[in-house]
């Protein structure tokens, strides 16, 4: 299996996971050129993708599939919810009804050779969910925008191979930021962010020997930065109640608008 960040950050998120024989997108909150320049690094083209994961509605998970739905006919899988509310977004355009696809958190399906798992992730959207692909004995995940996460978080990251992983903000700096009030809480809150610390804490509960790559996801262009978040998460590794320091594993920030190297599990 093969993971690679296109984008990700506040502005913008579209992660690329795949095999030999099928291409998915994992949201695509950025444009339809930006997303065919960050697969040709790889090596992939759009007319290579079998489908697009949705995570939620928000605009930056999602500014970018009218175009491509409409250019390369690219079928969309979502909730029920998350569909429905990405129906009333108007400045997507008009998105063939029958390239939708609707899924349920907890009921696995297949594209191509890869079995995708959706589960439930805590978020200010509609029917928001985190996405899980297995291929194989391989896994790997995609895990954004949660305030919060339990130990049904936890069961559905165990044993990956890759994994890219919310650290969104440092609460210092969110705390001291230019963020009006009501946003600080909402980012702070259990339907909001996964902080830098959280997402260490996260990170040392699923550790373990065969985890490969490690992608730090979805930071704050306001209230992070990339060397903070690496530090951070490290620190809580390297201290966290587990057997492994930091050190044991390939941990990187995903960068804004530069695409990752391809991860190989």
């Amino acid at each position: 299996m093969n993971l690679c960040s296109i984008a990700s950050g506040s502005s913008g998120n579209c992660i690329y996971a795949g095999t030999e024989e099928g291409s998915l997108l994992i949201d695509v909150g950025i444009s339809a050129k930006q997303v065919q320049i960050g697969l040709e690094t790889i090596d992939r083209s759009p007319r290579e993708i079998d489908g697009i994961l949705i995570t939620h509605e928000h605009s930056d998970h999602i500014s970018g599939i009218g175009v491509m739905s409409r250019k390369y006919g690219i079928p969309i899988y979502g909730t029920a919810g998350t569909i429905e509310a990405v129906k009333k977004c108007k400045s997507l355009g008009k998105i063939d009804e029958g390239l939708f696809r609707p899924v349920q958190a907890d009921k696995s399906f297949a594209i191509k050779d890869m079995e995708i798992h959706p589960f439930r992730i805590s978020h200010d959207a509609a029917e928001p969910v985190a996405y899980r692909v297995n291929s194989g004995d391989k896994s790997v995940a995609v895990v954004t925008d949660l305030g919060v996460y339990n130990d049904y978080t936890i069961s559905n990251l165990k044993g990956l191979d890759a994994v890219l992983l919310e650290a969104n903000h440092d609460v210092r700096m969110l705390q001291a930021g230019i963020y009006p009030y009501y946003l600080k809480q909402r980012i702070l809150g259990e339907r909001g962010h996964l902080s830098n610390e959280n997402a260490g804490r996260l990170l040392c509960s699923i550790l373990h020997d065969n985890l490969k790559n490690i992608f730090l996801g979805h930071l704050s262009k306001e209230n992070n930065y990339d060397a903070l978040a690496y530090e951070t998460v490290c620190t809580e590794v390297t201290l966290g109640d587990n057997p492994y320091r930091a050190g044991d594993f390939k941990i990187e920030v995903a960068l804004r608008n530069q695409a990752s190297e391809m991860a190989v599990v």
